[in-house]
């Protein structure tokens, strides 16, 4: 069995879905992607009602049941009005920091076809003194495309309640070694589970369990598509597969972040929606030092992922987080390390090869 390696076509594949526009309720475009590009490795698929896609692979065993899940959605925006003088006015999907917007490009997504614009306000030349000392917030801000009046922008398709995504190419850096690219937070994630399961597949590697790879949906906005998956999988142990805060960022304590680029996946010891059961904890890093793969210890105390719905199902289940250290979250571009994210696909199989019933039904009793 060869090493597990990213590929010229799923780093392809990881482009594509990741250029997508897909922001939290309008993810249909990005869980196609993901559909096309999973089923051959799966013995099953199947959605839920709220939109989720989940892959199946079964192993020798039927239980326990192993979820692993990474969300889809991206922060983004919805169109909220059309000026009479045709600009756009938005509001966001999910948390934005105002001061990366303007400026910035973004696609519209209409019934006719993408549409570009830019993020703008009022221009700087005509700011008061006492203007410029302000930040200006997003509800300052609107989109425009172009456009001289009202009914040139509605002629270009755009409604109401339409889909907005920064404009940003996916880009393999000058080093070779990281890729920039909006969407990571959190289309890495689910990239990570789908191709943990094809690499199993391929490899014909033996796991003691059924394996459940999910691309969950509305994350950004309230961890809503983990509360369906949970039902529709009755998992037994979760494995949320997330981006994490990269620290090594000029500025930034290191008791805030701790995580950095190329040093390894993290494995989440607390954050604020969920303390992780701890023996799993202890497996995860037991396991990650027996395969020699490197990983870096977090927290973070002001951020929350799937997890937090995943490990409240029924009676509870053991859950765990394992991140790739990303810079620049909830931006226009977001910065990875492709080594970061081979190792944490090679955790997840790892760790897929030892979660047998025996060793899952000992992480909650006494």
């Amino acid at each position: 069995m060869s090493e597990y390696k990213i590929t010229d076509g799923a780093l392809e594949f990881l482009k594509r879905v990741c250029e997508a526009v897909g922001p939290s309720g309008f993810e249909d475009e990005v869980l196609r992607m993901f559909h096309d590009y999973g089923r051959p490795f799966a013995d099953e698929v199947v959605r839920d009602n709220l939109g989720s896609l989940i892959f199946v692979k079964r192993g020798s065993r039927e239980r326990p049941r192993v979820l692993v899940a990474g969300h889809v959605d991206e922060v983004g925006f919805v169109v909220t009005s059309i000026t009479k003088e045709g600009y756009v006015t938005f509001a966001p999907v999910g948390g934005w920091f105002d001061q990366v917007l303007l400026s910035q490009r973004v696609v519209i997504r209409t019934r006719k076809g993408p549409v570009v614009g830019v993020i703008a306000s009022k221009p700087p030349h005509l700011l008061t003194p006492e203007e410029r000392q302000r930040v200006v917030t997003i509800d300052k801000m609107f989109i425009d495309v172009g456009a001289t009046s009202e009914e040139e922008a509605k002629a270009l398709g755009i409604r109401v309640g339409d889909p907005v995504a920064p404009y940003s190419p996916f880009t393999v850096s000058a080093t070779g070694k990281t890729i920039m690219s909006k969407a990571l937070d959190d289309r890495l994630g689910a990239f990570i589970a789908v191709e943990a399961m094809r690499y199993i597949r391929e490899s014909g590697i033996e796991h003691p369990n059924t394996l459940y790879a999910a691309a969950t949906v509305q994350e950004e906005v309230g961890l809503r598509g983990a509360t369906t998956v949970g039902w529709a999988v009755d998992h037994d142990l979760a494995i949320v597969t997330e981006v994490d805060i990269a620290g090594d960022v000029p500025g930034i304590d290191p008791r805030d972040a701790q995580a950095k680029l190329g040093k390894g996946p993290t494995i989440v010891t607390y954050d604020a929606s969920m303390i992780p059961n701890q023996r799993l904890k202890e497996l995860v890093i037991e396991v990650a030092e027996e395969a020699k793969i490197p990983y870096q210890l977090t927290v973070v105390a002001k951020g929350g992922t799937d997890a937090g719905r995943l490990h409240l199902y029924k009676t509870g289940r053991p859950s765990i987080v394992i991140g790739v250290p990303t810079r620049h979250i909830h931006s226009h571009v977001s910065i990875a390390h492709l080594d970061d994210i081979a190792n944490a696909v090679k955790l997840v199989v790892e760790l897929v090869k030892r979660l047998d019933e025996a060793t899952v039904g000992a992480l909650s009793s006494f």
